[in-house]
């Protein structure tokens, strides 16, 4: 796939990739940015994912919301049902899409790494249920990275984001599916993350901190989308959809606890980890707490509402869980 760092690269990868007329998809900063005259907005009702026929691509900007919607617009049903999407999702049954337009994906946050991965989280709140939805089809054609446009992020936003490409560094790490590509981008991620969180904090308008921490949210990006994700993301999913927890903090307020459980399970792992903790990782987990917490999050279920027998129950239903058995901390338990 493309990706091009700064916001007027935005027409000659529009041009690249053979797009146009693009549907836009967009978050409500949107009009931070200056569409190109070709871009339109088409508005769609809630229950159709549609795509009008004399659209060649869709252009989405704003957070992993927007780019996950313009994910599912991508590969629509035949009928343009949403709730037929769902039904598919559910059934868990390999499906072809209708139809597949290219995507050209413009970020406003650093964190969910969606502009360069094939995944899209579809909620069913109704039913109490999350969907995945990932399909050859589903990887972005190009991502184009400014961090103009977080600029005016606030904090809270800003350490979500930031917290969501900190476990997604460190979730592929910990992770049966590692290779040497994602341990460097996850390295240098988890790395820069830790490094710059808290002084971007301080200073939100600050252009080089956006800018190290674009980059940083990229690289774990592109380093689980050689591994996915693992148990604290499985942990996640629970804790949002129960708690109301924002996903970037129910992905990362179980950091600690998930690193004390990789550690001593696999040497390799343990060498990358060290890479960014230093050598005596028995203390990375107290490091990993105090970070989170000079950035505003507590790491105990009990701060968020959970009590021991809820939280034991949750982690174990989080291990058999997809994301969960990509730990490797998993081995022992299966052995």
């Amino acid at each position: 796939m493309i990706v091009r760092w700064g916001l007027e690269e935005l027409p000659a990868v529009l041009e690249d990739v053979g797009t146009e007329r693009p549907l836009l998809v967009a978050g409500p900063r949107w009009d931070v940015l200056e569409i190109p005259a070709a871009a339109r907005w088409t508005e769609i009702p809630s229950d159709r994912i549609t795509v009008p026929p004399e659209v060649d691509g869709i252009l989405a900007v704003g957070g992993g919301s927007a780019i996950d919607t313009a994910k599912s617009l991508m590969v629509g049903t035949a009928s343009g049902r949403f709730d037929e999407l769902v039904a598919l999702l559910a059934s868990g049954a390999p499906f072809a899409p209708h139809q597949v337009k290219p995507l050209i994906a413009v970020p406003t946050t650093a964190g969910t790494g969606s502009e360069v991965t094939p995944w899209a989280t579809v909620w069913d709140r109704a039913a109490g249920r999350k969907h995945s939805l990932h399909l050859p089809e589903t990887w972005p054609e190009a991502a184009v990275i400014d961090p103009d446009l977080m600029l005016t992020l606030p904090a809270s936003v800003t350490v979500q984001s930031g917290l969501d490409a900190l476990s997604h560094a460190l979730e592929s790490i910990w992770n049966v599916n590692a290779n040497p590509i994602s341990d460097a981008h996850a390295v240098a991620a988890a790395s820069e993350v830790m490094a710059t969180l808290p002084a971007l904090l301080a200073n939100l308008a600050d252009r080089e901190l956006r800018s190290r921490m674009a980059l940083a949210a990229l690289r774990a990006g592109l380093a689980f989308s050689n591994t996915k994700t693992a148990l604290a993301h499985s942990i996640s999913y629970e804790m949002t959809l129960r708690f109301g927890l924002p996903h970037g903090i129910a992905c990362s307020f179980t950091l600690p606890m998930v690193l004390e459980r990789a550690v001593g399970t696999d040497a390799g792992r343990d060498a990358v980890l060290a890479a960014i903790f230093g050598g005596d990782l028995a203390a990375a987990p107290r490091r990993l707490r105090g970070f989170l917490a000079s950035v505003g999050v507590n790491t105990e279920f009990a701060d968020y509402g959970v009590g021991e027998e809820d939280s034991r129950r949750m982690v174990a239903h989080a291990l058999d869980g997809v994301r969960g058995k990509n730990f490797v901390g998993n081995r022992e338990r299966r052995a």
